[in-house]
């Protein structure tokens, strides 16, 4: 049963390229050696929470060339790459609009921007050629601004709880060891 989820789960998920197909990409030539590294592509305690966070990061910090920015990202971090690169897949364009919303309405949290605390710059985008513009840009700059913000919480919180996810499943692996339900006896 659990084979069977696990095929139909990668045969679902996007292919990540291998490290040789990353050493041969054309864009890729100047830092090729470097992606070549074991380091990068190892699934362990540091490296993957680190690669979580970096694409988390990426995912919302830009919406194009975001696999990218995680792989380069997780160069000097060390972190995991595929796990940087598939992350970034939280932001697609199924989920996009929904995201924008969010970015919207945390944007606004956090700027505080309402009508009554425009004042003078309200009354300065209502008129003249600022007019036409004026909700574009006033929605676009808050919107930015969220996805800003949902960057780097996202990115934090996507960090401490791989962190803790990870101590919590090696820790019921080694409990479950028939080694360590073994009772040493006790020295004399």
């Amino acid at each position: 049963m659990i084979n069977r989820a696990k095929n139909w789960l990668s045969a679902r998920l996007p292919k990540m390229p291998e490290r040789d197909e990353m050493a041969r990409n054309k864009y890729l030539a100047p830092i090729a050696h470097r992606f070549g590294r074991s380091e990068l592509w190892r699934f362990n305690r540091r490296s993957v929470p680190r690669g979580v966070a970096l694409g988390l990061f990426a995912g919302f910090i830009i919406p194009l060339g975001q696999i990218f920015l995680a792989a380069f990202l997780a160069l000097p971090a060390r972190a995991n790459v595929p796990t940087a690169a598939l992350i970034t897949f939280v932001t697609n364009p199924f989920t996009l609009p929904f995201w924008l919303v969010v970015a919207n309405k945390v944007g606004q949290f956090t700027l505080k921007i309402d009508p009554t605390t425009m004042g003078n710059a309200k009354a300065a985008l209502e008129q003249g050629w600022w007019a036409e513009f004026g909700w574009w840009l006033q929605t676009a700059g808050v919107t930015a601004f969220g996805f800003v913000v949902l960057s780097v919480v996202t990115a934090a919180i996507g960090y401490l709880l791989t962190s803790f996810l990870w101590r919590f499943v090696v820790a019921r692996r080694w409990s479950r060891r028939p080694a360590a339900r073994k009772v040493l006896p006790a020295a004399e």
